[in-house]
């Protein structure tokens, strides 16, 4: 009877087109009723995949939840917990030392902790119960009600065309010198104002929503203070996964481009970089929204195809002077194509590569840049763009659907 009250308030919650928020805390399911208890779960699953893409689904566990409960948070889009009092795994900590004879806790099984910046099972995860339903209050304010409605506009004094003096300067004189892309998205939108998904988890990347002009928006960006930026396995799924959330509500995403390529090494490799690499990809190229990107340094190989460029229908996108767009690095690559040259040989060629190939000229010569443009007038015309794009028109194939990478 408890699943069949969550069946009919998820099925009232599609038929109006209104969010469905499910607040987890519960010992699971009555072991005593057998069969029909797992047949209550399939059945809230069931709609959960069924609701996924037409309302914005989010779970926020403030207690227990395991088992088979646990299935219901991870089809939703967002998942959030509470640190401390919140815990998940579909295994609990007596089992699983009766069988591997490992022993471990609750929290360290599967709490917030774990699940933030381990697993990545989480989104986010706040002090207390206070805080997590005031953060949720803030994030369902970014989002629309279903894929029907229009994206949430507010009302927004601040200016379009406000000082951004500072962003001409932002960028380090040296290209390996890392800096902070969130100080830049910040300057960029609304007020400041930016919620962040999964901010402790593949942290070489960020997303989160933010506003331009008081209309919603996706941000994913490369951080450059993370492993200076790469994508990496975790990175890649973590962008993938919120691109096609935004793409299935209709929210433009706004791309920040500083990425010297995939991470390199075994770990990588062995962990099928190139599958989880080409789920960024499939989601860039399938996504029909508004697609804004700015490369603010580097954009290197595969990496520059897959952050939202010019070939996976990029609607606009920009440049910095500070770019460079090339297919590697002016050391790595002189080093292989002047093999036997002396030092000082391959600093003149280092230059020189530099020079030619290690800026956003030629790309913007054959198109493939919309532009060049100062830091300063970035939020000027971000906010132009996304009033230009207000009537693109959804481009779809005549398929069921694709098969992504997963």
């Amino acid at each position: 009877m408890h699943a069949r009250k969550i069946c009919k308030i998820m099925d009232k919650a599609v038929s109006v087109g209104a969010p469905i928020i499910g607040l987890n805390d519960s010992g699971g399911a009555r072991i005593q009723e057998g069969v029909d208890s797992l047949a209550g779960y399939a059945d809230i699953f069931l709609r959960n995949v069924m609701s996924s893409g037409v309302v914005p689904q989010i779970s926020l566990i403030m207690g227990p939840c395991a088992g088979g409960a646990v299935y219901s948070p991870a089809i939703t889009d967002f998942t959030f917990m509470v640190k401390d009092t919140s815990y998940m795994f579909v295994t609990g900590p007596k089992v699983v030392e009766e069988v591997t004879n490992e022993v471990v806790s609750d929290q360290e099984l599967g709490g917030a902790l774990t699940h933030t910046k381990k697993s990545g099972v989480a989104h986010g995860a706040f002090e207390n119960d206070i805080d997590a339903l005031s953060q949720l209050r803030e994030l369902i304010d970014y989002l629309p009600l279903s894929n029907k409605d229009p994206v949430p506009v507010r009302q927004t004094s601040d200016k379009i065309d406000r000082d951004l003096t500072a962003l001409n300067y932002i960028i380090p004189p040296s290209s390996d010198t890392p800096y902070d892309m969130s100080d830049i998205i910040k300057a960029v939108v609304d007020e400041e104002e930016f919620f962040q998904i999964m901010p402790d988890y593949a942290r070489n990347i960020i997303v989160g929503f933010a506003r331009l002009n008081g209309q919603t928006v996706g941000v994913v960006a490369n951080q450059p203070n993370q492993k200076a930026g790469c994508l990496d396995i975790n990175a890649s799924v973590k962008g993938a996964r919120f691109v096609r959330f935004c793409d299935a509500f209709c929210i433009p995403l706004i791309t920040f481009v500083d990425v010297p390529g995939f991470l390199p090494g075994t770990d990588q490799e062995y962990g099928g970089i190139i599958r989880h690499g080409a789920k960024l990809l499939y989601a860039y190229a399938e996504a029909t929204v508004p697609k804004l990107t700015v490369i603010t340094r580097k954009a290197y190989g595969g990496a520059y195809d897959v952050m939202s460029s010019k070939h996976l229908r990029g609607d606009i996108n920009y440049a910095w002077p500070t770019a460079e767009i090339a297919v590697m690095g002016a050391k790595g690559a002189v080093a292989i194509l002047y093999r036997g040259k002396t030092q000082e040989e391959l600093l003149k060629l280092q230059a020189e590569y530099e020079s030619t190939l290690c800026t956003p000229l030629q790309a913007a010569a054959r198109g493939f840049i919309d532009d060049i443009i100062m830091p300063s007038t970035t939020r000027r015309r971000l906010i132009t763009d996304l009033e230009l794009l207000s009537t693109k028109t959804q481009h779809t194939f005549n398929k069921k659907h694709g098969n992504i990478p997963l």
